[in-house]
């Protein structure tokens, strides 16, 4: 038989029990961050609603909130990355190419095999995620960065021109904005199933027209 002191040294003993704690689902940041890309890709900034991304990226709400903000912040970010992961073949044009037509044509080349890749949403995510965006902020930071690009075009063709490359006469700024319109307008027609080969053809007319010396 147990005495009572004995049941009292049992009990202090013995480790307290309680219910478990519930812990927060974990998940890969980048992994989430990719289908983010990928959901704004296909459907723009506007459509796409925080339970869509949540479906898309396979997370709560509040994990959401807890990675990445709200959706802007999330949109910004995704900005960013999509820039630097599958739209910098500008950016490397300029600043490779030996003249600005040459980093013209680099560009429009490599932006159809872009916009055209089988394995992701047909044309440019900035370019798509502007339409009918109601967003004062975000649609100003999109068109901020289309028109850093025409500028990034017109600088060098300006180059061209001072050093004898092309002819004094040309217009830059409209030559600079003529590429950005072949850019933008070569996303849309991707999107509305223009093939490769149809948006090389394009390309062979632009680089046509353009001035020689």
């Amino acid at each position: 038989m147990v005495s009572s002191d004995e049941t009292v040294r049992m009990d202090a003993a013995a480790p307290p029990t309680s219910k478990p704690r519930g812990r927060p689902r974990s998940f890969d940041r980048e992994t989430a961050l990719e289908k983010a890309i990928l959901a704004f890709w296909e459907r723009g900034y506007e459509a796409t609603s925080v339970a869509d991304l949540t479906r898309a990226m396979d997370i709560g709400a509040p994990s959401l909130y807890a990675a990445f903000g709200d959706k802007r912040s999330l949109f910004e970010e995704v900005v960013r990355v999509y820039t630097a992961r599958y739209a910098s073949f500008a950016d490397s044009a300029l600043a490779e190419a030996p003249t600005s037509r040459a980093a013209v044509e680099r560009t429009l080349r490599d932006a159809v095999g872009a916009y055209t890749d089988p394995d992701r949403p047909h044309g440019c995510l900035i370019a798509h995620a502007a339409i009918n965006c109601t967003t004062p902020e975000v649609a100003d930071s999109l068109r901020d960065r289309r028109n850093a690009t025409i500028a990034a075009f017109e600088g060098r063709i300006k180059d061209d021109i001072a050093t004898g490359v092309l002819p004094a006469g040309t217009d830059a700024a409209a030559l600079a904005r003529h590429t950005g319109a072949m850019i933008q307008g070569m996303s849309q027609q991707a999107r509305d199933g223009a093939s490769r080969e149809e948006l090389e053809a394009l390309v062979e007319i632009a680089m046509a027209i353009w001035p020689r010396t």
